[in-house]
């Protein structure tokens, strides 16, 4: 079973993504925001996730800085990592290119797409 690890500050938010992904038979991880992502990152090094999809504007620890961090890591430099917000401007979007972003996902989502999107990049 494929594992992502989605990071998300809103709780309604992270509910519906986790009931979405295990519905489509993924393993998810939730995490509140990018700290206690690389949080986990650093104290579960040995079982890493196939994914991470995060949102960008989170308290403590944003998007762009938690790919940032994650990528610094051997265990993390190759893992596909999906940014899902309600931000669609070109200068996001290119600062998460930037960071390593391999793609982003606008809100509201079709969680037909999430999930078609999911399997395209992991395959």
């Amino acid at each position: 079973m494929q594992k992502i690890l989605a990071v998300e500050d809103s709780a309604s938010m992270r509910r519906l993504v986790s009931m979405v992904l295990e519905e489509a038979g993924f393993d998810v991880v939730l995490a509140e925001d990018g700290q206690e992502a690389l949080d986990y990152a650093k104290e579960n090094g040995s079982y890493v996730p196939d994914l991470v999809l995060t949102d960008i504007n989170m308290p403590n620890v944003n998007g762009f800085e938690l790919i940032e961090g994650l990528r610094q890591m051997d265990a993390y430099k190759y893992i596909p990592m999906l940014v899902l917000t309600t931000e669609a401007g070109a200068d996001k979007k290119n600062r998460g290119r930037e960071v390593g972003a391999t793609g982003w996902l606008v809100k509201p989502f079709d969680p037909v797409q999430l999930v078609a999107v999911m399997h395209k990049v992991l395959n």
